[in-house]
């Protein structure tokens, strides 16, 4: 299969390499498309350059990644980059889009900004099978676990038929060692301080929160993160929930008929 290898980092992102030998050592066709800059924070927004119609491009490759597998650095926000792929804009249309690997977690309400969760729901919102992937450190030292965990996550991956939903994991940046293992897991409802929200705000810091900020549920993504765990959750998009409420409506007609 081709898997086309994402991120909202950017090109030179070590998280691109980890996620692309994954691929690769599965036996796929791999290609990074990343974008030239960071774009974290812009959830599925579709924003970028273009150049005679079509978006931009330009030569880049993160370090590390292996000979044989083709890069390249594009002008656009990720939403965009998978929007552009599944339109065959970097080659054959992917089979599999791969998102990440993101430096800090993305969990909870977290996931509704992310530009690392919106290019694979933009991928998903196509029919394009997508994992989200994301290592709670800002300057992460243990990719060797992010590939442990990743791998059996993209077993997994493989084996089920997606319908239309994005798997989302975040991996604990811990040695294997004290790893303590992969959780299926709900999202969690943070309980945030509102008086730090108030100073943020009022310092016009828009960055995630700091952990003793936060409060959350044990038996979610972020209770599990947090002592030590891998989890993975199913995402949807674009998906009518017709199950909550009745919705009224009317008809026109028979409104007319009434007057």
């Amino acid at each position: 299969m081709r898997v086309l290898i994402t991120n909202d980092d950017g090109i030179d992102s070590p998280g691109l390499v980890t996620l692309a030998h994954v691929a690769a050592d599965a036996g796929h066709d791999v290609i990074v498309a990343a974008p030239n800059q960071q774009y974290s924070g812009y959830s599925a927004a579709l924003s970028g350059e273009s150049e005679n119609g079509v978006v931009k491009t330009s030569p880049g490759r993160p370090d590390g990644l292996r000979e044989g597998i083709e890069s390249i650095a594009v002008h656009a926000s990720p939403a965009l980059i998978a929007y552009a792929a599944g339109l065959g804009a970097f080659g054959q249309r992917p089979d599999l889009l791969l998102s990440g690997i993101n430096l800090g977690p993305n969990v909870g309400p977290a996931v509704i900004h992310s530009g690392t969760v919106g290019a694979a729901l933009s991928a998903s919102a196509q029919g394009i099978p997508a994992l989200a992937s994301s290592i709670a450190a800002e300057h992460p030292k243990h990719w060797d676990t992010a590939h442990l965990v990743l791998t059996r996550a993209f077993e997994w991956f493989t084996s089920e038929t997606q319908d239309a939903r994005v798997l989302n994991v975040n991996i604990p940046d811990v040695p294997p060692a004290e790893l303590r293992g992969l959780r299926a897991a709900r999202l969690a409802t943070f309980d945030v301080d509102t008086d730090v929200v108030s100073q943020q705000i009022d310092k016009l810091l828009f960055r995630p929160f700091s952990s003793h900020d936060v409060h959350f549920e044990e038996d979610t993504d972020a209770g599990y993160l947090a002592r030590g765990w891998a989890t993975m959750s199913l995402l949807r998009s674009h998906s009518h929930d017709d199950g909550a409420v009745v919705l009224p409506g009317f008809d026109t007609e028979r409104e007319g008929a009434r007057r």
